[in-house]
């Protein structure tokens, strides 16, 4: 990974004050050990006109694996071949933000005893970062720096030059030019963002990052208009650490209209006493109904299908009745972060002997998948183009043939209940379509039908009279199951 900053400057006001902003010599290449690798800071120029300084960082693969990445029992085998063969060492992610926290602390924190009044004023700044991964594109790119006071420069990484009808990649070139900011506003807006770009964080993410976002996001984020995506991707998604760094930052916001303290706002505000209920949110209202399900379907081996972050499975684990629970999910992320979330290294030789985690995509049949009592695709089918349903259909109720399959969906209609979701939006961007109830059982019941399955429906969350439920949920029973019961 690399990164430079430069900037530009006159005899009274030379360049190379950079380097005392920065607490690293100009005529000095220094070298700096990380958890992940070696960071090494020189200045491929440095005069009074112009000084520059690049930060380079080594990741180490391995350092990577031993710090924890890919291990635990029942961990996915492909996951720790992941952490080996990526482009961490090579395209700017958390681990580069991480460098720039450690290597730049005292500028991060704008702290220069030598030159404390440069510190405090804005410097012309250019910044030039090769491969930076944007999980969005260049407009992405510039709806989270532009805001800031950046001229953005995000030019597309073609896959291969030799072959450009392959397209661009996923990385971008980013040039950052201002001549309004500080050096540590700069060096905040990057540790921020450009975790944030990659969507991705290289460590378990728990609640005092809350306290490292607002910290590097103080005079910025709290007024930023990406400010719910910035604090969601930062915090990894984590819904519980994403709503308290928002309540935080609207406190902030109060107080800086209000021109007070943010203490004399939050005190004013009166906790909540313990009979106030709040309502249970859908996810789990969801996962109670497919385990109740389960259970009235007397499954003990269970595939949790498309099972991202292992809540699912984690639920299911709370109940000895399902002997054997099994999560299958395209993304060796998530798998990563699912045995990482039951603590699979730590648990005990009875309980990890009933879960397992299988990297696999579900549009192509997987023997490993047969002889289940159950499956599960809770929220999957939405995710899929609908080109690809029937590979994902045959995979499931012809190959597999689990004796129970459940399907649940957003009901599309209930969408205009949702007060913060505009019209003709669907609830997720990754969704690539969103179903009525009729389609819905128009879908299921032909599926019953090609596979031999019986379909009942059941609605998951309040039933609008008007509108039908927020989630809709199918119950797929093989029908040689039932004659086979009934036999019997």
């Amino acid at each position: 990974m690399f990164l430079t900053i430069s900037t530009s400057g006159t005899a009274a006001l030379p360049a190379t004050d950079l380097g005392f902003l920065l607490h690293k010599h100009p005529d000095k290449a220094q070298t700096f050990s990380t958890s992940y690798g070696t960071a090494h800071v020189f200045y491929p120029q440095a005069d009074a006109e112009r000084c520059t300084a690049a930060l380079l960082l080594e990741v180490d693969p391995v350092a990577l694996v031993r710090r924890g990445k890919g291990k635990g029992r029942g961990g996915a085998p492909d996951a720790a071949l992941a952490q080996y063969v990526n482009d961490r060492p090579y395209a700017a992610s958390s681990l580069l933000a991480v460098a720039l926290s450690s290597v730049f602390s005292s500028a991060l924190r704008g702290v220069c005893t030598a030159r404390p009044e440069r510190a405090a004023a804005p410097l012309p700044l250019r910044i030039e970062v090769p491969a930076v991964p944007a999980r969005g594109g260049p407009d992405l790119v510039r709806q989270l720096f532009a805001p800031l006071g950046w001229a953005v420069a995000a030019d597309p990484v073609a896959l291969d030059t030799e072959f450009p009808e392959w397209g661009d990649s996923r990385y971008v070139r980013l040039v950052l030019e201002s001549e309004t900011l500080t050096l540590a506003e700069a060096l905040r807006h990057l540790y921020v963002l450009l975790p944030v770009l990659d969507d991705a964080k290289h460590y378990w993410v728990s609640s005092d990052e809350v306290d490292k976002l607002l910290r590097a996001g103080e005079g910025w984020l709290p007024t930023h208009p990406e400010q719910k995506l910035i604090t969601s991707r930062y915090l990894s998604r984590r819904w519980s650490l994403t709503r308290q760094a928002m309540e935080r930052l609207e406190l902030v916001r109060l107080a800086e209209a209000d021109d007070s303290e943010v203490e004399a706002i939050d005190n004013a505000v009166e906790e909540e006493t313990e009979a106030e209920e709040r309502p249970t949110p859908l996810a789990v209202q969801r996962r109670e109904a497919i385990v109740a399900a389960l259970r009235a379907s007397a499954a003990a081996r269970v595939l949790d299908l498309g099972c991202g972050q292992g809540q699912l499975v984690h639920e299911l684990l709370k109940d000895v009745r399902f002997t054997e629970v099994v999560g299958v999910d395209v993304s060796v992320r998530a798998l990563t972060i699912a045995a990482r979330r039951l603590k699979l290294d730590r648990m005990g030789e009875r309980q990890a002997a009933r879960v397992q985690f299988f990297q696999g995509s579900l549009a192509y049949t997987d023997n490993r998948l047969k002889g289940y009592d159950a499956a599960v695709l809770s929220e999957v089918i939405e995710h899929l183009d609908l080109p690809r349903l029937p590979a994902l259909e045959y995979a499931v109720f012809g190959h597999a043939r689990p004796r129970t399959v459940l399907v649940t969906t957003p009901n599309v209609e209930y969408n205009v209940r949702w007060e913060t979701l505009p019209a003709g939006h669907v609830r997720h961007g990754d969704h690539r379509f969103e179903w009525t109830r009729e389609e819905f059982r128009t879908w299921a019941a032909a599926v019953g039908e090609r596979h031999g399955y019986g379909v009942e429906y059941a609605p998951v969350g309040p039933d609008d009279p008007e509108v039908g439920p927020p989630t809709q949920m199918a119950l797929f029973h093989r029908n040689d199951t039932e004659k086979e019961a009934k036999a019997a």
